[in-house]
């Protein structure tokens, strides 16, 4: 196989930023990606209902950082999008995050003001400064009622473990608000590419020093590489090393298992994502797409109900002690390669969100291409960790 100056191993977020960076630096980029598709699980599509939805669930793009801001902006216009998600809890539908509406629903408190929600949390949640784990971190939000509605069996549904079985940070990322403000995110870009994630991952590979080889898996056609300047690999770490430190324990990943429903009516739910904290269905959550963009079209609407499984293609990586030591022994081991580069959520073992894959895949470029250049130190300590 004909190779380049850098091949990259994955045509997502990460994989495609830096092809992006180093083709304008004048390199000659092979992407080798073995899906059929790129945009990685980014990618969406016009579905037989004429409605743009996305194979691998619902994307949304938010950040603070003015730099990722900037750089996605060159690819794709974008719209305002201040995503919401409700959760079905009994027979109330309630804002996620938690804030003064989900409170005065589920009690039937009348709570009007930020001191109202302060007080109410400090009369109902645990002393737990230093939590070490999810289930403590969540107590020390909001208490016990409320972590068992809504957050006990959605997170095993979620990661076929129970909070006290994660790391702290897992739950931590789920704010909890004392107004009513019902916006998942409060960052304050917070936006939808025009014509989706795939158009916008096009964009950034329209150059002429990228070569992109759909279907191709790289550890079917390693041994055919001739030699390059630098490799970038971006799938999980573990199969790069053929499982070597997983012989007895594997590092566990969540996958989420798609089903896809026509329903014959203009709108499905009253949101575009519901979830479904309780026992009482195994999914965790439906999302239509017709409500993002705000689609129109005929009185038919796509929805599909998502379901957690350990098998399948690995989505993210599941955060506890045991499965960090694990791949600690696998960074060692990526740490020794020469021009051998690990990057992404599954290549580092460690959640991003999307905002968060752009800066780190920008950051490591300028770490490794532009070394004179000013970094932001929180930036360039976080790339050198993973």
């Amino acid at each position: 196989m004909n190779t380049a100056d850098i091949v990259i191993i994955g045509a997502g977020i990460s994989g495609a930023v830096l092809a992006e960076r180093y083709a304008n630096n004048g390199k000659r980029v092979t992407i080798l990606e073995k899906r059929d598709h790129i945009a990685g699980n980014c990618y969406d599509y016009i579905d037989d209902n004429g409605i743009l939805v996305s194979k691998y669930g619902a994307h949304l793009f938010h950040t603070n950082y003015e730099e990722v801001w900037a750089y996605v902006n060159q690819f794709s216009e974008w719209y305002p999008w201040e995503h919401k998600v409700l959760a079905q809890v009994e027979d109330k539908l309630v804002p996620i995050p938690v804030n003064i509406t989900t409170v005065n629903t589920l009690y039937g408190t009348k709570l009007e003001t930020d001191q109202d929600m302060r007080d109410w949390l400090d009369a109902n949640r645990q002393d737990i400064p230093d939590a070490k784990n999810g289930r403590d971190a969540v107590l020390h939000k909001v208490g016990d009622d409320l972590y068992e509605k809504m957050f006990r069996h959605y997170t095993k549904k979620q990661w076929d473990k129970y909070p006290e079985e994660l790391d702290a940070s897992v739950l931590n990322r789920i704010p909890v608000r004392t107004n009513f403000d019902d916006r998942y995110f409060s960052d304050k870009y917070q936006a939808l590419p025009k014509g989706g994630y795939t158009q916008l991952f096009a964009a950034i590979l329209d150059h002429p020093n990228i070569s992109v080889h759909l279907g191709t898996d790289y550890f079917d056609v390693k041994d055919e590489l001739g030699s390059y300047e630098k490799l970038f690999y971006t799938g999980p770490i573990d199969r790069f090393f053929e499982f070597k430190h997983s012989l007895t324990e594997k590092l566990e990943y969540r996958s989420i298992n798609f089903v896809s429903e026509t329903v014959q009516q203009e709108y499905f739910q009253h949101n575009s994502v519901v979830n479904y904290p309780g026992r009482e269905v195994d999914y965790t959550r439906i999302v239509e797409y017709r409500h993002f963009g705000n689609q129109t079209g005929p009185q038919v609407t796509t929805i599909v109900k998502e379901y957690t499984t350990d098998e399948g293609d690995p989505y993210y990586p599941v955060p506890n002690a045991r499965n960090q030591a694990i791949y600690e022994r696998y960074r060692a081991e990526a740490e020794a390669l020469k021009d051998v580069y690990f990057v992404g959520r599954l290549a580092n073992y460690k959640y991003f969100n999307m905002d968060q894959a752009f800066k780190n895949a920008l950051a490591l470029y300028d770490e490794l291409e532009q070394p004179a250049r000013p970094v932001d130190a929180a930036t360039t300590n976080q790339v050198a960790a993973e």
